[in-house]
């Protein structure tokens, strides 16, 4: 689901064609073109070997059986031409005019905001031979400076805005820590909570196994997250239309194209409808996706070296070439760079520290309370217990990442049968329902984690985009098909990804308000470091203060999740939660069954939407 060409080797980890699965049959030549009437010699028949059947993601999403055909259509829209077409027909906002003079911006001009991942500053860092950081200031370089996108195109537009995902992700964190402990007070979801951030483990559950769906977080992801809150706050604050403002994503994987696709994440979820407001269309949280390889395209299109950015990021966009955010308090806190995330420590993992930070929340309220940590029949498994300080356990958790594993996971979560054995009445069969016993469950469909999606950038690349990476020459005596080439080049992009926390603050890395200030209740995190006392609590001066738990701190952002929900005048429960649902499947169902217009119509009618879902 995850990987751009599925092949042979990939199925093992990803989702393999069912029986529905009518491809395979659909894609072997007919070899069989002899005349039926001919007499011939047997030295004169050769053995024809038929050309491999291959199964790509359009084929994949061409099926209704595993992923529809509508989807299709959504993901080919969301591509590096897309962003170069959008551009090219657009010119871009002065911010800084609305801000100041509060002038009316032409109809055709829009707002371009772009939020980018820490696996994709990883992918790039490990590509470059930089360090993470300086890996997402190449990509803000490329995107917003002088010497980047607004160099070419009809317009020379280039976006206002570039934000790290990371800063959402840390209210993911809090609230998901909540949803936790509201789960273990047993007032409501179903144990175990189980992560909802990769969209390819969310479609692989609604259409498949839907007795899971109790247990998904309702918690959006930082990519969906992130999306709300840029479009719900510049349109208020700059006072123009969701539809003026445009938000690309740059992320590790292709299925956070379908997630951006649903219609759970638009406008209308959101935003109150005006009765003067013609148009109905809803709007996209998040206009567009793009993965690391095709950020790659992206430069390449516009003709752009990046290795020749390379000298700018010694240092971040200066105060001058950034435009100011229309909130001072979310500009804060979005715009944090000297800030270091804890989602990217070792202990942590390759896809946010979700798990991680539950485990370090819940240990909080438990002094000396410990860890143990449980390998499984691989690394993608790993269970963690916590054990109060006399030795009783607390609860348990579990890491599953690649679908091998996941699908040995939900086969736990299937609810438990008594056996018909004689003498074995309660007994479980075949594990069910021992996935019960855990608290919370980290899913990534992908093995390894975020660092390994399948829009990251792969070895094979590596040797058109620059010729050296950290003094080594790639791509020219390596095996690049290896197993152990490939696991290197992995491992590489793990250490870039680690690197933000070894990575020192550098001067000058400071907001663009550069000042610590309270606003309705929210504390700037200028001077925030951490100073765990050892209770789960940080002090600010060393004499008390606000509470921080693995590093994030909680009481801000708290506050700043409530400003949000002050600003837009919307609750938080519908600012950051989302619904999953049962999918259909068209296998097997008549044309009729299926629509009444016709796949060709149905497909055009979706992909005329902007807003779409599974």
């Amino acid at each position: 689901m995850s990987s751009a060409i599925l092949s042979a080797d990939d199925l093992n980890d990803f989702i393999s064609p069912g029986v529905a699965c009518i491809k395979p049959v659909e894609t072997l030549p007919k070899t069989d073109d002899s005349n039926p009437y001919e007499v011939t010699t047997e030295d004169k028949v050769q053995a024809q070997n038929p050309v491999p059947a291959s199964i790509s993601l359009t084929d994949c999403l061409a099926c209704s059986g595993c992923v529809t055909s509508a989807e299709a259509v959504l993901v080919s829209l969301q591509s590096h031409n897309e962003v170069l077409n959008t551009l090219d027909n657009h010119p871009s906002v002065d911010v800084t005019d609305l801000v100041d003079y509060s002038r009316d911006i032409a109809p055709d001009a829009k707002v371009f905001v772009a939020s980018v991942s820490p696996q994709v500053r990883a992918s790039i860092a490990a590509t470059f031979g930089l360090s993470e950081r300086r890996a997402g200031r190449l990509i803000e370089q490329f995107l917003s400076g002088s010497q980047g996108l607004r160099l070419g195109g009809n317009k020379h537009s280039a976006f206002n805005y570039v934000f790290d995902t990371n800063r959402m992700r840390e209210a993911c964190l809090v609230l998901g820590a909540d949803e936790v402990a509201h789960s273990l007070s047993g007032k409501s979801q179903t144990k175990p909570v189980i992560t909802s951030a990769c969209p390819g483990w969310v479609c692989y559950v609604e259409k498949t196994h839907p007795h899971v769906l109790p247990h998904l977080s309702a918690l959006k992801s930082p990519q969906a997250l992130s999306g709300t809150l840029i479009k719900s706050v510049l349109s208020k604050r700059l006072g123009i239309h969701p539809s003026q403002i445009w938000h690309l994503a740059l992320m590790p994987c292709f299925d956070k194209k379908l997630e951006a696709s649903r219609e759970e994440f638009t406008d209308r979820w959101w935003r109150e409808s005006n009765p003067s407001d013609t148009d109905s269309t809803p709007i996209r949280d998040v206009d567009c996706v793009i993965t690391s390889r095709e950020f790659l395209s992206l430069a390449s299109a516009r003709d752009i070296n990046l290795a020749s950015l390379i000298p700018l990021t010694d240092k971040p966009l200066s105060h001058a070439q950034r435009q100011p955010f229309p909130d001072p308090a979310i500009s804060q806190f979005l715009l944090n760079h000297n800030k270091k995330d804890p989602g990217q420590r070792p202990e942590a993992a390759t896809s946010g520290g979700y798990l991680h930070h539950i485990l370090m929340s819940q240990q909080s309220l438990y002094p000396g309370s410990s860890i143990k940590t449980t390998r499984g029949r691989n690394n993608d498994v790993t269970e963690y217990s916590l054990v109060s300080a006399e030795g009783k356990p607390l609860l348990k958790c579990a890491r599953y990442y690649g679908f091998r594993n996941i699908q040995n996971l939900v086969r736990k979560l299937n609810p438990t049968r008594a056996s018909r054995m004689p003498g074995a009445a309660n007994r479980r069969l075949a594990g069910r329902g021992e996935g019960n016993d855990y608290a919370y469950v980290e899913v990534m469909a992908c093995p390894g984690g975020c660092t390994n999606g399948g829009g990251q950038i792969k070895l094979e690349d590596v040797a058109g985009v620059i010729p050296k990476t950290r003094g080594e020459m790639v791509g020219e005596n390596i095996d690049k098909t290896s197993p152990q080439s490939q696991k290197e080049w992995a491992a590489r992009v793990d250490e870039a990804y680690f690197s933000a926390e070894s990575e020192d603050s550098e001067e000058g890395e400071v907001s663009e308000h550069g000042v610590d200030f309270d606003m309705n209740g929210y504390t700037g995190m200028k001077d925030y470091e951490d100073k765990p006392n050892g209770n789960g609590r940080m002090n600010d001066d060393g004499s008390g203060g606000r509470e921080a738990i693995n590093g994030i701190d909680t009481s801000s952002v708290r506050n700043l999740l409530q400003h949000w929900s002050d600003i837009v005048d919307i609750p938080l429960s519908t600012l950051c939660y989302t619904t999953y649902r049962k999918v259909e499947s068209d296998v097997g169902k008549s044309k009729k069954e299926v629509s009444k217009m016709g796949d060709s119509a149905r497909i055009a009618a979706i992909a005329g939407a902007s807003g779409g879902g599974w």
